[in-house]
């Protein structure tokens, strides 16, 4: 026999979106649950830029202060390489206020974070080691979650359940919601490589022939990613390691002396690289934010802080009338209305550099002449405010409008 909780709102997946919804709602005085199947949030290779726009919510929460002790490293601006030649892209000095600036943090101590001011409210229950199995029905609407922890079976009834459970969301296929593919001409293989006091201060990017690598610093280590030709990743192993590092070095000189700290392909994470959107976000009793809804190329880095700029949208246009007990069916479609146009500008933008550029970065064999664009941002400063903007703040930020 199951047992039962209930809730005005049930959010599943403890993620970016998730957690921030959760928060937000709860602060807002809507009951929440919000389940997480891990049993913590320390995941590797998950996003983890703090961009300017959720920055500026931060502050807008009066956490900024507090969230800016946690360990992070700072990005003013973002460059990349192309051969020997490096090309500035991006000034987040040109924002104005206090944050201008990325912040490079693990994103489980964001999510730590967030987590535990919102456990500070009494109205908010974070249930981790708790699996969405299957939604709850009466009718057509969605009336809960059937989930699981150790202990055994559990039915969590809500007025709404707001599915935050990422790019294969279970929430999103059991309510049977058709998916938009664009496609994508990459994946990206994710790994650590040690970092010394000598290395670059900097987070950037190295072009090579049929090569892209970023590199994120995190102090004592540099988090990598090496973009590959969509579904190429069983080819590179099959060449072996060695051959693997030999080209790492070959973009990157400066790491050759620490690639074969690379031992073997268990190091290495495979992000395979999706680009969709749902057609409708929502089915009564039920709403789709952050990947689950949308996901995004890595592009930007600008994944998470969209999903979390969906959590700030969701609280802001339904906590009110979750709170009262007159949330209809058209209020959970007024997120969707809210934030589909961010959404497909930030595609749209995304795929025209994957097909325009990534695409042929990946199929030369011979070095890469900068783009047109690329010179201009470098040669013209003032130029760099415009992807500043786009990647730091986004196309329609969100503010926190809710009250406590």
């Amino acid at each position: 026999m199951s047992a039962t909780l209930s809730a005005q709102c049930c959010v599943v997946g403890g993620g970016p979106a998730g957690l921030m919804a959760g928060f937000l709602l709860a602060r807002a005085g809507v009951d929440v649950v919000v389940i997480e199947k891990h049993a913590d949030f320390l995941r590797d290779f998950r996003g983890d830029t703090i961009h300017p726009s959720t920055l500026r919510l931060m502050d807008e929460l009066g956490l900024l202060d507090e969230f800016l002790r946690l360990p992070h490293h700072k990005a003013y601006e973002l460059a990349a390489w192309i051969g020997d030649r490096k090309y500035k892209v991006a000034d987040f000095r040109s924002l104005p206020g206090r944050c201008n600036f990325i912040a490079f943090m693990p994103q489980w101590d964001f999510l730590d974070f967030i987590a535990a001011e919102a456990r500070k409210l009494p109205n908010f229950r974070l249930l981790m080691r708790t699996a969405a199995d299957d939604l709850l029905w009466d009718g057509d609407r969605v009336k809960g979650v059937a989930a699981a922890d150790r202990k055994g079976a559990i039915d969590i009834s809500a007025d709404l359940v707001i599915a935050a459970d990422g790019r294969g969301s279970r929430m999103r296929a059991a309510a049977r919601l058709e998916v938009e593919d664009f496609g994508a001409p990459m994946d990206v293989l994710w790994f650590k490589l040690p970092r010394i006091e000598s290395d670059p201060d900097e987070t950037f990017g190295r072009v090579g022939p049929g090569r892209m690598f970023i590199m994120i610093d995190r102090g004592s280590y540099w988090q990598c990613g090496c973009v590959i030709p969509k579904g190429g990743a069983e080819e590179l192993r099959q060449k072996g390691m060695e051959a693997f590092r030999a080209s790492i070095a070959a973009l990157t000189p400066f790491l050759a002396d620490r690639v074969e700290t690379l031992a073997d392909w268990a190091w290495i994470n495979l992000l395979t690289v999706q680009v969709n959107r749902l057609k409708t976000w929502s089915r009564p009793g039920l709403l789709c934010i952050g990947d689950a809804a949308h996901a995004m190329s890595p592009v930007g880095g600008v994944g998470v802080n969209l999903a979390i700029q969906d959590a700030v949208a969701a609280a802001n246009l339904l906590a009110a009338k979750l709170r009262a007990g007159t949330l209809a069916d058209d209020d959970l479609a007024s997120v969707q209305r809210r934030r589909e146009f961010p959404v497909r500008v930030t595609q749209r933008l995304q795929l025209a550099i994957q097909n325009l550029v990534i695409r042929n970065v990946l199929a030369a064999d011979k070095p890469i002449e900068a783009p047109l664009a690329l010179r201009l941002f470098d040669a013209i400063p003032l130029l760099r405010r415009l992807p500043a903007r786009l990647i730091g703040l986004g196309v329609q930020p969100e503010h926190v409008q809710t009250q406590v």
